[in-house]
């Protein structure tokens, strides 16, 4: 998939980061669950983690959906359905040629 197109996976948009603005990056940062989500996602191999492992963050599951939808709209997300799970990558090293540093700096925050 190349990083300047949209592609669709399953009803699913993804947003390439070279198409995101600096204010809408931050804008999906600005949020404390989102940023648990990113750094969570950080510590583990591309697509072993689903939506489902997510329960124990304190939110209502449609709110959790709500954040997932932020965040592949900002291409720090992409997703994928495998059988009745949804499975997750942080999109790194696209993000981070975009917004070099950024990651970095959420990943190393200390938080819940």
């Amino acid at each position: 998939m190349e990083q300047h197109v949209r592609s669709r996976t399953r009803g699913l948009t993804h947003t390439a980061p070279a198409e995101v603005t600096l204010q809408a990056a931050l804008d999906a940062l600005a949020d404390p669950i989102r940023r648990r989500i990113v750094r969570e996602l950080a510590g583990v191999p591309d697509w072993e983690r689903a939506c489902g492992t997510f329960n124990h963050l304190p939110v209502a599951k449609s709110t959790l959906s709500h954040h997932f939808a932020v965040l592949r709209g900002v291409g720090l997300l992409e997703q994928r359905d495998e059988g009745a799970r949804r499975l997750n990558r942080l999109r790194r090293a696209e993000f981070d040629e975009r917004f070099p540093g950024l990651l970095t700096l959420v990943v190393g925050e200390e938080g819940p």
